[in-house]
Protein backbone atom coordinates (compact mmCIF):
# COMPACT_ATOMS: atom_id res chain seq x y z
CA UNK A 1 0.00 0.00 0.00
CA UNK A 2 0.98 3.65 -0.88
CA UNK A 3 2.14 6.06 2.02
CA UNK A 4 0.44 8.90 -0.14
CA UNK A 5 -3.48 8.65 -0.05
CA UNK A 6 -6.75 10.33 -1.91
CA UNK A 7 -9.85 10.24 0.30
CA UNK A 8 -13.25 11.24 -0.66
CA UNK A 9 -15.12 12.27 2.15
CA UNK A 10 -18.98 12.37 0.69
CA UNK A 11 -20.73 13.52 4.41
CA UNK A 12 -24.18 13.16 3.99
CA UNK A 13 -24.38 14.53 0.56
CA UNK A 14 -25.26 11.29 -1.45
CA UNK A 15 -27.91 9.02 -1.58
CA UNK A 16 -27.30 5.24 -0.75
CA UNK A 17 -27.80 4.20 -4.09
CA UNK A 18 -25.79 7.16 -5.57
CA UNK A 19 -22.93 6.00 -3.12
CA UNK A 20 -22.95 2.43 -4.11
CA UNK A 21 -23.26 3.50 -8.19
CA UNK A 22 -20.63 6.14 -7.45
CA UNK A 23 -18.16 3.47 -5.76
CA UNK A 24 -18.78 1.23 -8.26
CA UNK A 25 -17.39 3.32 -10.89
CA UNK A 26 -14.71 4.19 -9.19
CA UNK A 27 -13.92 0.86 -8.26
CA UNK A 28 -13.93 0.28 -12.23
CA UNK A 29 -12.04 3.21 -13.31
CA UNK A 30 -9.50 2.79 -10.77
CA UNK A 31 -8.64 -0.57 -11.99
CA UNK A 32 -7.82 0.48 -15.27
CA UNK A 33 -5.22 3.43 -13.80
CA UNK A 34 -1.58 3.25 -13.80
CA UNK A 35 -1.02 5.19 -10.17
CA UNK A 36 1.00 4.76 -6.60
CA UNK A 37 -1.56 6.39 -4.91
CA UNK A 38 -3.63 4.49 -2.50
CA UNK A 39 -7.63 5.74 -2.74
CA UNK A 40 -10.49 5.89 -0.47
CA UNK A 41 -14.08 7.01 -0.18
CA UNK A 42 -15.78 7.36 3.02
CA UNK A 43 -19.69 7.15 2.62
CA UNK A 44 -22.15 8.39 5.14
CA UNK A 45 -22.76 5.19 7.69
CA UNK A 46 -26.33 3.81 6.32
CA UNK A 47 -24.10 3.73 2.86
CA UNK A 48 -21.28 1.34 4.15
CA UNK A 49 -22.59 -1.77 3.97
CA UNK A 50 -23.48 -1.18 0.43
CA UNK A 51 -20.33 0.40 -0.74
CA UNK A 52 -18.59 -2.45 0.80
CA UNK A 53 -20.14 -4.50 -1.59
CA UNK A 54 -18.75 -1.78 -4.12
CA UNK A 55 -15.49 -1.90 -3.48
CA UNK A 56 -14.78 -5.52 -2.68
CA UNK A 57 -12.18 -6.88 -4.02
CA UNK A 58 -11.32 -3.55 -5.85
CA UNK A 59 -8.30 -1.06 -5.27
CA UNK A 60 -10.18 1.09 -3.75
CA UNK A 61 -10.30 1.58 -0.08
CA UNK A 62 -13.31 1.66 2.19
CA UNK A 63 -13.07 4.44 5.03
CA UNK A 64 -16.06 5.46 7.68
CA UNK A 65 -16.46 8.80 8.44
CA UNK A 66 -17.04 8.34 12.24
CA UNK A 67 -16.46 5.28 15.01
CA UNK A 68 -16.97 5.16 19.18
CA UNK A 69 -14.14 4.08 21.00
CA UNK A 70 -15.88 0.81 22.11
CA UNK A 71 -16.87 -2.48 20.52
CA UNK A 72 -20.03 -2.40 22.38
CA UNK A 73 -22.49 -1.56 24.51
CA UNK A 74 -25.49 0.86 25.22
CA UNK A 75 -24.26 3.53 23.32
CA UNK A 76 -27.35 4.79 21.22
CA UNK A 77 -26.46 6.03 18.04
CA UNK A 78 -22.77 5.32 17.40
CA UNK A 79 -20.61 3.33 15.28
CA UNK A 80 -18.89 -0.16 16.05
CA UNK A 81 -15.33 -0.05 15.33
CA UNK A 82 -15.28 -3.95 15.60
CA UNK A 83 -18.52 -3.67 13.34
CA UNK A 84 -16.23 -1.28 10.64
CA UNK A 85 -13.57 -3.66 10.69
CA UNK A 86 -16.31 -6.56 9.90
CA UNK A 87 -17.49 -3.98 7.02
CA UNK A 88 -14.12 -4.29 5.75
CA UNK A 89 -13.12 -0.76 6.40
CA UNK A 90 -9.32 0.03 6.11
CA UNK A 91 -9.50 3.84 7.75
CA UNK A 92 -11.66 6.30 9.61
CA UNK A 93 -12.16 9.56 9.81
CA UNK A 94 -11.36 11.21 13.34
CA UNK A 95 -11.82 14.49 14.52
CA UNK A 96 -13.27 16.45 11.52
CA UNK A 97 -14.06 19.62 11.80
CA UNK A 98 -17.90 19.43 11.22
CA UNK A 99 -17.49 16.70 14.19
CA UNK A 100 -16.56 19.18 16.45
CA UNK A 101 -18.12 21.86 15.68
CA UNK A 102 -21.49 20.38 15.37
CA UNK A 103 -21.02 17.08 17.36
CA UNK A 104 -18.50 17.99 20.62
CA UNK A 105 -16.10 15.97 19.56
CA UNK A 106 -13.50 16.98 22.39
CA UNK A 107 -9.53 16.35 22.20
CA UNK A 108 -10.06 13.56 24.97
CA UNK A 109 -12.70 11.86 22.69
CA UNK A 110 -10.33 11.87 19.57
CA UNK A 111 -7.90 10.21 21.44
CA UNK A 112 -10.27 7.28 22.55
CA UNK A 113 -11.31 6.75 19.35
CA UNK A 114 -7.69 6.76 17.62
CA UNK A 115 -7.16 4.06 20.49
CA UNK A 116 -9.67 1.93 19.61
CA UNK A 117 -9.43 2.11 15.62
CA UNK A 118 -5.82 0.64 16.19
CA UNK A 119 -6.39 -1.81 18.01
CA UNK A 120 -8.63 -2.40 15.53
CA UNK A 121 -6.29 -2.15 12.72
CA UNK A 122 -8.26 0.44 11.37
CA UNK A 123 -5.76 3.44 10.08
CA UNK A 124 -7.06 6.45 11.54
CA UNK A 125 -7.70 9.97 9.86
CA UNK A 126 -6.79 12.59 11.78
CA UNK A 127 -8.00 16.05 11.39
CA UNK A 128 -6.42 18.82 13.29
CA UNK A 129 -6.49 22.64 12.35
CA UNK A 130 -7.29 26.14 13.66
CA UNK A 131 -10.58 28.21 13.60
CA UNK A 132 -10.34 31.80 12.55
CA UNK A 133 -10.11 33.07 16.08
CA UNK A 134 -7.50 31.12 17.23
CA UNK A 135 -5.46 32.11 14.26
CA UNK A 136 -6.46 35.51 14.55
CA UNK A 137 -5.04 35.18 18.89
CA UNK A 138 -1.60 33.62 17.32
CA UNK A 139 -2.59 30.33 18.86
CA UNK A 140 -2.52 28.13 15.50
CA UNK A 141 0.68 26.22 16.53
CA UNK A 142 -0.52 25.32 20.35
CA UNK A 143 -3.84 24.01 18.80
CA UNK A 144 -2.93 21.93 16.62
CA UNK A 145 -0.04 20.49 18.48
CA UNK A 146 -2.58 19.84 21.38
CA UNK A 147 -4.97 18.05 18.85
CA UNK A 148 -2.41 16.52 17.61
CA UNK A 149 -0.66 15.28 21.02
CA UNK A 150 -4.45 14.51 22.77
CA UNK A 151 -5.48 12.09 19.46
CA UNK A 152 -2.18 9.97 20.08
CA UNK A 153 -2.05 10.41 23.99
CA UNK A 154 -3.74 6.47 24.34
CA UNK A 155 -2.00 5.17 21.14
CA UNK A 156 1.31 3.20 21.36
CA UNK A 157 2.99 4.40 17.86
CA UNK A 158 6.45 4.32 18.99
CA UNK A 159 6.99 0.70 17.87
CA UNK A 160 9.31 -0.07 14.89
CA UNK A 161 5.77 -2.04 13.78
CA UNK A 162 3.89 0.32 13.91
CA UNK A 163 0.19 0.84 12.36
CA UNK A 164 -0.28 3.37 10.19
CA UNK A 165 -2.24 6.86 10.66
CA UNK A 166 -2.57 9.87 8.52
CA UNK A 167 -2.89 13.29 10.22
CA UNK A 168 -5.05 15.67 7.75
CA UNK A 169 -3.90 19.55 8.61
CA UNK A 170 -7.91 21.38 7.71
CA UNK A 171 -7.54 25.07 8.35
CA UNK A 172 -10.69 25.60 9.82
CA UNK A 173 -10.63 29.80 8.83
CA UNK A 174 -10.51 29.51 5.39
CA UNK A 175 -13.30 26.15 4.80
CA UNK A 176 -15.74 27.71 2.93
CA UNK A 177 -15.02 31.26 3.68
CA UNK A 178 -13.88 32.12 0.29
CA UNK A 179 -10.44 32.78 1.81
CA UNK A 180 -7.34 31.18 0.52
CA UNK A 181 -4.75 29.76 2.26
CA UNK A 182 -0.73 30.90 1.16
CA UNK A 183 1.13 27.37 0.66
CA UNK A 184 3.84 28.80 2.56
CA UNK A 185 1.14 28.10 5.45
CA UNK A 186 0.69 24.76 4.67
CA UNK A 187 4.17 23.98 4.43
CA UNK A 188 4.89 25.59 7.92
CA UNK A 189 1.81 23.77 9.31
CA UNK A 190 2.93 19.95 7.29
CA UNK A 191 6.48 20.55 9.15
CA UNK A 192 4.69 21.12 12.47
CA UNK A 193 2.54 18.32 12.15
CA UNK A 194 5.82 16.12 10.99
CA UNK A 195 7.72 17.37 14.12
CA UNK A 196 5.33 16.52 16.66
CA UNK A 197 4.89 13.16 15.53
CA UNK A 198 8.66 12.99 15.62
CA UNK A 199 8.29 13.41 18.73
CA UNK A 200 5.41 11.52 19.81
CA UNK A 201 6.34 8.55 17.54
CA UNK A 202 10.33 8.74 17.26
CA UNK A 203 11.33 9.72 14.19
CA UNK A 204 11.87 6.20 12.71
CA UNK A 205 8.17 5.68 13.14
CA UNK A 206 6.80 8.70 12.01
CA UNK A 207 8.81 8.39 8.96
CA UNK A 208 7.55 4.68 7.86
CA UNK A 209 3.81 5.15 9.43
CA UNK A 210 2.68 8.21 9.15
CA UNK A 211 1.33 10.70 6.27
CA UNK A 212 0.70 13.93 6.30
CA UNK A 213 -2.13 15.10 4.38
CA UNK A 214 -3.97 18.40 3.13
CA UNK A 215 -7.43 19.14 3.27
CA UNK A 216 -10.12 22.33 2.80
CA UNK A 217 -11.68 23.15 -0.16
CA UNK A 218 -9.32 21.03 -2.17
CA UNK A 219 -10.25 20.86 -5.79
CA UNK A 220 -8.63 20.42 -9.19
CA UNK A 221 -7.35 24.22 -9.51
CA UNK A 222 -5.14 23.82 -6.27
CA UNK A 223 -4.67 20.51 -5.54
CA UNK A 224 -1.17 20.25 -7.59
CA UNK A 225 0.14 23.37 -5.43
CA UNK A 226 -1.10 21.64 -1.83
CA UNK A 227 1.12 18.83 -3.07
CA UNK A 228 3.23 20.29 -3.76
CA UNK A 229 4.01 21.47 -0.34
CA UNK A 230 7.40 19.73 1.34
CA UNK A 231 5.47 17.17 3.58
CA UNK A 232 2.42 17.10 2.10
CA UNK A 233 1.78 13.66 1.15
CA UNK A 234 -2.02 13.05 0.46
CA UNK A 235 -5.45 15.12 0.16
CA UNK A 236 -9.00 14.47 2.03
CA UNK A 237 -11.31 15.60 -0.58
CA UNK A 238 -14.89 17.36 0.35
CA UNK A 239 -17.42 18.46 -2.75
CA UNK A 240 -14.80 17.27 -5.80
CA UNK A 241 -15.34 13.39 -4.38
CA UNK A 242 -19.04 13.82 -5.60
CA UNK A 243 -18.70 12.66 -9.10
CA UNK A 244 -16.49 10.31 -10.84
CA UNK A 245 -15.16 13.09 -13.67
CA UNK A 246 -14.20 15.03 -10.46
CA UNK A 247 -12.46 12.51 -8.46
CA UNK A 248 -10.37 10.73 -11.13
CA UNK A 249 -9.01 14.32 -12.38
CA UNK A 250 -7.58 15.03 -8.61
CA UNK A 251 -6.21 11.79 -8.93
CA UNK A 252 -4.86 11.94 -11.90
CA UNK A 253 -3.30 15.17 -11.39
CA UNK A 254 -1.71 13.85 -7.90
CA UNK A 255 -0.07 11.30 -9.45
CA UNK A 256 1.86 13.64 -11.65
CA UNK A 257 3.27 15.56 -8.55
Amino acid sequence: MSNKYLIANWKMQLSIGESRSLALELAERLASTRTDWSVAVCPSGPALSQVAESVRGSDLLLGAQNSFWEDRGAYTGEVSPANLKELGCSLCLVGHSERREYLGETDEMVGRKVAALLARNIMPVICVGETENERDDGRSEEVIVRQLTSALADADCRSSDGQRLIVVYEPIWMIGSGRTIELEDVTASAQLIRSTLNELCTAAAADRFCTVAYGGSVDAVNLSGFLSCPGIDGALVGGDSLTADNFMGLLEIASRS
